[in-house]
């Protein structure tokens, strides 16, 4: 009548509702360079990993500095276009600066994080402004 679950069977369930409970929901625009100075490191280039995936922190993420070097798994969920996010594609960005101070505009204000071009091109189609993503530390 009922199927006993195999301890590998019940280990990967367990894994995978672990991973989507670890994981905030927010909004993702982008920006295009220049990038320096920082809010985090100033006009050192140094602060830009080699992958150039990397983002500048909203009010929601930025602790007052805190937020600088740290590293977020990123996906985009959904947008408002159709089609918009390219599927079973995540990213491992580094915060370097605060999107309220970035030298560049946003293409779109107000969000938990804005994505340099490279990684916002790496989860979505560039034409958006704007992305709904999850993201974790």
């Amino acid at each position: 009548m009922y199927k006993i679950m195999s301890a590998a069977t019940l280990f990967i369930f367990f894994i995978v509702l672990l991973h989507h409970s670890n994981a905030d929901v927010g909004t993702a625009s982008r920006y295009s360079p220049p990038y320096l100075p920082s809010g985090c490191y100033g006009t050192e280039a140094t602060q830009f990993p080699s992958s150039n995936l990397f983002a500048a922190a909203g009010d929601g993420i930025w602790d007052n500095g805190a937020a600088c070097g740290r590293q977020y798994l990123v996906r985009c969920i959904s947008a408002e276009q159709p089609r918009t996010c390219i599927p079973d594609q995540s990213i491992q960005i580094k915060i370097v600066d605060y999107a309220a101070t970035a030298v560049s505009p946003a293409s779109a204000g107000g969000t938990t994080m804005v994505l340099s071009d490279k990684a916002f091109g790496t989860i979505a189609n560039t034409s958006a402004a704007l992305i709904n993503i999850e993201f974790q530390q």
